[in-house]
């Protein structure tokens, strides 16, 4: 006989097996996700975890017209096969294929679209909300990661759903990890696994009999419901959701699919706002994942005997050389601290970690709180590194202006990721970045050239005292320069000019000078010579230097990895214009203001018109003119 899963062309199918064959359909499930992402690389751990609450939430409730939201959609894998899209699963993250998270415009089984994490509730309130105005009748469920909780966007929308007491079915996946290890005290008080059967017994029995106590019946059970809310404190974890006004339901094994069939049957028909805690283990079914959930919580191609990467970077990244650079120099100042948003391992703060305990925060999935908090070491003479990815910076940017910048307190932004990130797709590309916080007075804003010139950055950042700074930097492998055993200082608003050239002048910031440098060499083999200058700011901006090539060429091109509007190339546009340089011919080359699909950054980067070809394509339409 063939696999089950072959059968299953959408939820309705699932709901024509056997009860008894869905643990090898899991099984199933669980080899095809392995052999797919073994290959296109993925959000491998979080998927496995999940595979038999899919299952029961497939089985038991009817989507598309019941809704279910997969917060940050790192987990949405078997959703994806159950769906409609296993023959599709081949094209997982790859170029034209389908997305690594749930997207709308992929299914109608993708009932809202995510990325980041904590929004699923927010989401799921408002379809319920929707659905009672409209007067139509289906559920709504929002399938949470306990790691998702430590977001306050998360509390908000538990306030307001208990709040409002509308039919919502908040599922908690609980494994003890979002991406690293979790931390906090909620983190702590949601995994406490008590027998919350014992105390929901207690209730019912105590309640029914209160009740039957002649004359003194009612006042008697308001008396007994106070004793039971210090017995609850004792025996529920579900305390806190309960509080909120929530029905807590659990902890239940996630997987054992008979019973979370059963708890769902059942749930499905109790009104008002439900939390169903879900025990869960990520990476399971794959040994490799299982023993290192968090190496495989998001990872490239790897061998599928052994879980060994098959594609080895021949150069240090850029964020292991943040990493390595501020260990360095935290070894020297004790007043170094560094911090981050539950990203320890994906920001390069690992060994920081285990070399400076005490001066390591994880402040959990709360980006904002992480950024206030460093303003607040920051007001007191400490020197707070705060690294983020440039997406998830997003989240704080109020923080940023208000917190941070309004006080011109020395924080240090560290922004990985900056620019496209490929197969993780529009959620987590840093397009923005420049544009927003080119916004902002008194934070300077800088992008190195390649590794080594980050290390001098981080030093330079550190060393500045006088304000905030942003540091920006892309995904992945350097260019395999050689570092510096000791980076250097760079003066602030500094840049370099790389290669004279009388033609025209290219100014490029970032992942983009390396572009420019191979640009410029293609184009003088046509006999057009062109300047390149290593902007390194975008605020403040060299003026000397970027004028003075202005004003010699009077042919200017802009280059960077960031929606043009706003960003650097228009920060050039600006000084030509406030100095009165209106002649000088001036092309913007950049991202375009789109949202940009996932695929291998240099496919993307073609599509972009960003490839090294466009580049001299562009450059000599304007040395032509």
């Amino acid at each position: 006989m063939g696999r089950i899963l072959d059968r299953i062309e959408s939820p309705a199918d699932l709901k024509k097996l056997d009860v008894s064959e869905l643990p090898d359909l899991a099984e199933e499930i669980r080899q095809e996700i392995i052999r797919v992402v073994s290959r296109t690389g993925g959000h491998l751990a979080p998927s496995l975890g999940v595979v038999e609450l899919t299952l029961a939430l497939h089985r038991v409730f009817e989507s598309p017209t019941d809704k279910i939201i997969w917060d940050v959609g790192h987990q949405s894998y078997p959703h994806k096969l159950l769906t409609g899209r296993r023959e599709a699963f081949e094209t997982l993250r790859q170029y034209g294929g389908i997305a690594g998270f749930p997207r709308r415009e992929e299914s109608e089984h993708d009932a809202f679209n995510t990325g980041h994490s904590s929004t699923s509730i927010s989401a799921a309130l408002g379809m319920a909300c929707a659905r009672d105005f409209l007067d139509e009748d289906f559920r709504v469920i929002a399938v949470i990661g306990d790691g998702s909780l430590t977001a306050g966007l998360a509390f908000e929308g538990l306030n307001q759903a208990g709040h409002l007491k509308r039919n919502i079915i908040v599922v908690v996946n609980d494994n003890r990890m979002s991406i690293s290890k979790n931390v906090g005290a909620l983190s702590q008080y949601l995994t406490r696994l008590l027998t919350a059967p014992t105390y929901q017994r207690l209730e019912s029995e105590v309640w029914d009999i209160m009740g039957k106590i002649p004359a003194i019946g009612e006042r008697a059970r308001e008396l007994a419901s106070r004793a039971l809310e210090g017995i609850r404190g004792v025996f529920v974890p579900g305390v806190l959701f309960e509080e909120l006004g929530f029905k807590y339901f659990g902890p239940l094994d996630g997987h054992n699919v008979e019973l979370l069939i059963e708890a769902f049957e059942r749930l499905k028909h109790v009104d008002g706002p439900l939390l169903v805690h879900v025990v869960t283990q990520k990476g399971r079914g794959y040994q490799p994942a299982e023993e290192n959930a968090s190496r495989f919580h998001g990872v490239g191609s790897f061998e599928k005997a052994t879980g060994t990467l098959t594609k080895k970077p021949t150069a240090i990244s850029y964020t292991e050389a943040f990493g390595r650079t501020l260990v360095a120099l935290a070894e020297d100042d004790e007043k170094i601290v560094a911090i981050t948003a539950a990203m320890p391992a994906g920001t390069g703060l690992s060994h920081f970690a285990r070399r400076y305990p005490d001066r390591f925060f994880d402040v959990g999935i709360a980006e904002q709180h992480a950024v206030t908090f460093a303003a607040g070491l920051a007001a007191l003479g400490m020197k707070p590194v705060v690294a983020i990815y440039s997406s998830f910076i997003q989240r704080a940017y109020d923080q940023v202006i208000h917190d941070v910048c309004l006080q011109g307190l020395p924080v240090k932004l560290m922004i990985d990721r900056g620019g496209l990130v490929g197969d993780d797709g529009p959620t987590h590309h840093g397009v923005f970045d420049l544009t927003f916080l080119r916004a902002v007075p008194n934070l300077v804003l800088a992008s190195p050239k390649d590794e080594n010139e980050l290390a001098a950055l981080v030093r330079t950042a550190i060393d500045y005292g006088d304000g905030p700074m942003a540091v920006r930097y892309p995904r992945g492998a350097g260019l395999g320069v050689r570092m510096d055993f000791e980076p250097a200082l760079i003066p602030i608003g500094t840049g370099e000019r790389l290669r004279e050239g009388g033609d025209l002048s290219i100014l490029a910031l970032g992942s983009m000078v390396q572009t420019a440098v191979e640009a410029a060499e293609a184009l003088s083999r046509e006999g057009i010579e062109a300047s390149v200058v290593n902007a390194r700011f975008v605020s403040p901006l060299d003026e000397e230097l970027i004028l003075e090539e202005s004003e010699r060429t009077g042919r200017v091109l802009t280059l960077e990895e960031n929606v043009t509007s706003g960003g650097f190339g228009a920060a050039i546009l600006e000084l030509l214009q406030e100095k009165g340089l209106d002649d000088v011919r001036t092309r913007i080359v950049g991202l375009p203001r789109t949202f940009v699909t996932h695929g291998g950054r240099d496919r993307l980067l073609k599509d972009c018109g960003l490839e090294v070809a466009d580049i001299v394509a562009r450059a000599r339409e304007l040395a032509s003119r």
